[in-house]
């Protein structure tokens, strides 16, 4: 099955739920020579019974391996390993996508194709995709949109040429729970010249009530840690320009994007700022260079933490 277009990778846990209209809509793509690697991630409910009546039906080329829950990234990193296709493509096992995805994902020529996605929240729509005036973007300058954060991103948008991915070893992190993917693209988009974009819509990411604790949430924070290990790859690489943009752009808004979260989510004032302060997010934020409204908002914040929470708590998304 060397001559497969695409290898399709679904990780599942505990997706009985989900994981049929996901499987339905991969299945029932307008396009030939692709396989589907299902990795059933140590689901505890009937989850793998649907996965093996839904493929069992199906002509399509397909694996599906079980394994013990260590992670999605290890579910990932298999489905890699057992990949045949000239590119590969990610799709979570609570998502969906339409039927032309994988059609407008295939680019011979190019080492990542690029669609746009939606979130799904009970049935509606709930995000407005990214429109791109390019065709054709370098990898260079779409790394530089991201960690300027001008452009929302999810990896699973990305088509990804496996030679890329093998040759240079690249695989998911498995030594961290929150924002392991972006940086898996962003690795991997390094070894790459090109990507040609669509502007259509054909991913469908579902969203559901969340019901993580507070100190779950606080591991957002966590995403700074990969943010300083990509700028460390990135120099090593000798992308000096690249690993600058990290700490003066990427990492300041990461902070104070995931700060703004668990404040509108509840989270307790203290526990968000004691978690800061031990992870050194204080003196990483002085870092920022750019908007001169951030700049000040940030200002403000080291200034006053208290204040800036007062203010926050009154105004919102105003200041």
């Amino acid at each position: 099955m060397t001559d497969l277009k695409m290898s399709v990778i679904v990780p599942v846990y505990n997706e009985a739920d989900y994981i049929g209209e996901t499987l339905d809509s991969i299945i029932h793509q307008n396009f030939e020579s692709y396989e589907i690697i299902v990795i059933n991630n140590g689901s505890t409910d009937n989850s793998l019974e649907i996965i093996n009546e839904k493929l069992s039906k199906s002509d399509l080329p397909h694996k599906i391996i079980s394994k013990s829950n260590n992670g999605v990234g290890s579910a990932r990193n298999l489905g890699i390993d057992e990949s045949n296709g000239e590119y590969i493509v990610f799709v979570d096992g609570d998502d969906y996508i339409h039927p032309n995805h994988l059609s407008l994902l295939y680019n011979a020529g190019y080492d990542f194709s690029l669609i746009q996605l939606v979130k799904n929240y009970n049935g509606e729509i709930i995000s407005k995709p990214h429109f791109y005036d390019e065709k054709v973007l370098s990898t260079a300058e779409f790394i530089r949109l991201e960690l300027n954060m001008k452009i929302p991103f999810n990896f699973v948008q990305l088509s990804y040429k496996r030679d890329i991915i093998v040759n240079n070893n690249l695989r998911f992190n498995l030594d961290v729970n929150y924002g392991e993917d972006t940086e898996f693209a962003l690795k991997a988009l390094i070894y790459g010249e090109n990507i040609k974009i669509s502007n259509e819509t054909t991913y469908f990411y579902v969203q559901h009530p969340s019901s993580l604790s507070s100190s779950s949430r606080l591991k957002r924070f966590d995403f700074i840690c990969v943010l300083d290990n990509l700028a460390d790859f990135y120099t090593k690489q000798g992308y000096t320009e690249l690993s600058r943009l990290i700490h003066t752009s990427r990492i300041p808004k990461a902070i104070f994007g995931n700060m703004n979260y668990l404040f509108y989510n509840g989270c307790d004032y203290d526990k968000v700022i004691n978690r800061m302060e031990e992870l050194s997010l204080f003196e990483k934020l002085s870092h920022y260079r750019g908007d001169l409204k951030f700049s000040l908002k940030i200002k403000l914040f080291l200034f006053s933490p208290k204040l800036y929470y007062k203010l926050w708590r009154k105004f919102k998304n105003s200041i």
